[in-house]
């Protein structure tokens, strides 16, 4: 689909573990998108699974050899699994103290969202703390909301900031960002759950990428925290998107649910029809889908863990994020 900008995907929920993490590459820069990657600390009363741990060990892997060649690093927003945080956690982040940070920032140019403005309370709490830890690494730190950025003749350009899902969401906002080199253009659009809310569906359209990777709706939280009105808008933004970007790397939220293909066998239809193509990013990554969180329950069924993998999962939650899981 691309020629000369270079797409992969590095950490993502098809590939085991949560986050949107990819490395792209043009003639004039490399750039690492939202090095972040967590796992859910409890899912069907479950702790993390041993292949989710190994999982997270590859893919922490990823990030710091593609750090290792990458001049910039950017920060969408301040969860966790799109940004990695300077504090030790083996249950749900995979980092050691300050080191893992360190691996990833140290002498970046690092984009990032701006932490005082059009931010919730929490992601403004953790953007100061990054900052002041992570952060400090960095050759530089740059607001990025709305921001554009050239490289010889590579285009790096953020988004205002957008919500976190539907509109006036308590997630707070997000920055996609879309990179240009020539007539070619891949755009990053994560955590915008669809989109939920109209003003990225209308970026994303104007942009007209021919790559997007999207993060799509979290059907597992429906009913709970997402009303059936919101899904739909969600399915029906992504709806009109399939039918005007050739190619969609759909992700993240959507694939922690195991009956996400049934649930929107109507925009595979679309992309069908439409004559677009739509993969996962493990698919994309030309890998095999791994939805480990989504699975969890039946990957303890049918693969039981070690008696010492048993006796780390009685500690208590907060002493299993200072003790490594025996994987």
């Amino acid at each position: 689909m691309l020629k000369k900008i270079r797409v992969v995907p590095l950490a993502a929920e098809s590939l085991g573990v949560r986050s949107m993490c990819t490395y792209v590459e043009t003639p004039d820069v490399r750039i690492l998108l939202d090095a972040g990657v967590s796992l859910c600390p409890n899912r069907f009363g479950l702790p993390p699974h041993p292949k989710e741990f190994q999982a997270i060990v590859q893919s922490r892997k990823k990030i710091s050899d593609a750090a290792d060649k990458s001049k910039m690093v950017t920060i969408s927003h301040y969860h966790y699994d799109h940004h990695t945080p300077s504090f030790e956690d083996w249950l749900v982040n995979w980092t050691e103290a300050d080191e893992t940070a360190r691996q990833v920032y140290q002498n970046k140019i690092v984009l990032m969202k701006n932490p005082r403005e059009q931010i919730n309370y929490s992601q403004r709490e953790r953007g100061w703390m990054f900052t002041r830890t992570g952060g400090r690494y960095a050759e530089k730190t740059v607001n990025a909301d709305g921001q554009s950025f050239v490289f010889g003749e590579t285009e790096v350009k953020f988004s205002e900031p957008v919500f976190h899902g539907p509109e006036h969401s308590e997630m707070g906002w997000v920055l996609m960002v879309s990179i240009s080199f020539w007539n070619e253009k891949f755009l990053f659009a994560p955590d915008v759950q669809g989109p939920m809310s109209s003003r990225p569906l209308q970026i994303i359209l104007e942009e007209k990428p021919q790559l997007l990777m999207i993060g799509g709706p979290p059907l597992y939280l429906v009913p709970s925290r997402v009303s059936e009105n919101q899904l739909h808008t969600s399915l029906e933004n992504l709806r009109k998107i399939v039918r005007t970007v050739p190619h969609v790397i759909l992700d993240h939220h959507v694939m922690r649910d195991e009956q996400w293909q049934e649930k929107t066998v109507d925009i595979l239809y679309e992309t069908y029809s439409s004559g677009s193509t739509l993969q996962t990013a493990a698919e994309y990554a030309g890998e095999k889908n791994a939805f480990l969180e989504a699975e969890r329950k039946r990957l303890f069924e049918n693969n039981p863990p070690s008696k010492e993998f048993e006796k780390w999962m009685k500690l208590g939650e907060d002493k299993r994020k200072f003790a490594k899981p025996p994987v």
